[in-house]
């Protein structure tokens, strides 16, 4: 049961009588398919005051990194305003007309994915203005236990990288609101509260909720998407590389331009990666494999896209990590620091850099454990 299922149960008690602010997108759905913005129309009237979209908008259909305008939504009528335009922080003038704001988004699991850095700066700008903050919780659909990859460098916190936590954090969005305000990650703590799911367990991915996946965003079509996205991402902002935007399965190809896919297979199957298989493919002048992740594969899947991009350097003589200016900031911020760009470039090998996030992923475990709300 969805924390928004959860919340109808108990006739949106937290809602009642006050001036409502919802953030969500076409994910913000009830088990049973009904739009959350629909349902709390019906229920609160002209209690619902305002709609906040994220990045992709509130029907996301708009790109990766393009702005979205305040409109009207055409379902219920109510004013649309642009977290991602402009400004990504709610201002002042768009929380007047609100007492509460409540965030409904489905998110992936990943740092680099800006639904949670929304909720972050979303939390801050509520706390700052005097407004009540209320998360809907929803699965992870990685599951509550993969804690993986690279920690966040201060100097590169961005909108792909907003709050201090490893790259893949095994983490619901209510248990990471509650991690952000416990460890005063933001500038501003607001008064809390995350409705929590009923009958979520940490080893659940999607599959095991029984509940239908909607698009995140035009790549992450599928539930399985986000360990693709995973396993792809940060190679995917090399130059002279095909991670598979634009095919059946965005995120599940690694190839470079010329690369020999034989060559590249061969590599990957010399790699420990439990529940993840190659195959060869070439297509438009790139060779490389294509991806085959079970969604229970206990491979680190951020190591996997670390070890995929030195490869791929590597037999490309460098041509991958060719970048600069802003594709290089764009690059470094997705990876938290410049560390991973400069190491491949010395020659440092790929199991050195993986070896580096141990301890910091350790610790992370013990900290977020008193936020975790789900067994």
């Amino acid at each position: 049961m969805l924390g928004e299922d959860f919340l109808a149960s108990r006739n949106f008690d937290l809602l009642r009588g006050k001036r409502v602010g919802l953030i969500t997108n076409h994910t913000g759905m009830t088990a049973r398919g009904e739009q959350t913005r629909v349902m709390l129309q019906r229920a609160l009237g002209r209690g619902l005051v305002a709609l906040y979209a994220p990045e992709h908008g509130i029907d996301g259909t708009i790109g990766a990194g393009i702005h979205v305008s305040t409109r009207r939504d055409a379902v219920t009528g109510l004013t649309v305003y642009s977290l991602y335009g402009p400004t990504r922080k709610p201002t002042p003038a768009m929380l007047a007309p609100i007492d509460v704001l409540v965030f409904d988004l489905q998110d992936i699991g990943c740092r680099s994915y800006t639904y949670i850095s929304t909720m972050a700066v979303a939390m801050e700008a509520a706390a700052q203005n005097g407004k009540e903050f209320v998360v809907l919780d929803r699965p992870n659909p990685l599951g509550g236990h993969r804690v993986e990859g690279p920690p966040l460098e201060s100097q590169w916190k961005s909108f792909v990288g907003q709050v201090p936590i490893p790259y893949v954090h095994g983490m619901t969005v209510g248990e990471l609101a509650m991690m952000i305000a416990g460890e005063r990650m933001i500038a501003a703590v607001p008064k809390l509260t995350v409705v929590k799911m009923q009958g979520w367990q940490r080893n659940m991915t999607w599959q095991d909720t029984g509940l239908r996946w909607y698009r995140t965003s035009p790549n992450i079509p599928y539930a399985t998407s986000p360990a693709y996205y995973v396993a792809t991402g940060i190679l995917g902002g090399g130059s002279a590389v095909d991670i598979g935007i634009g095919t059946d399965n965005p995120f599940g190809y690694a190839g470079g331009r010329g690369v020999n896919p034989n060559a590249l297979l061969a590599y990957c199957q010399r790699l420990n990666t439990p529940g993840v298989s190659f195959s060869p493919y070439s297509r438009k002048g790139f060779g490389g494999v294509k991806l085959n992740i079970n969604p229970r594969a206990s491979a680190d899947l951020t190591a996997l896209d670390v070890f995929l991009l030195a490869e791929l350097n590597r037999q490309t003589r460098g041509k991958v990590l060719a970048i600069s200016g802003s594709k290089l900031n764009l690059f470094n911020k997705v990876y938290g620091s410049e560390s991973l760009y400069r190491d491949l470039k010395r020659g440092v090998s790929p199991m050195h850099i993986v070896a580096g996030w141990q301890r910091h992923n350790d610790s992370f475990r013990s900290r977020r454990q008193r936020y975790l709300l789900y067994p």
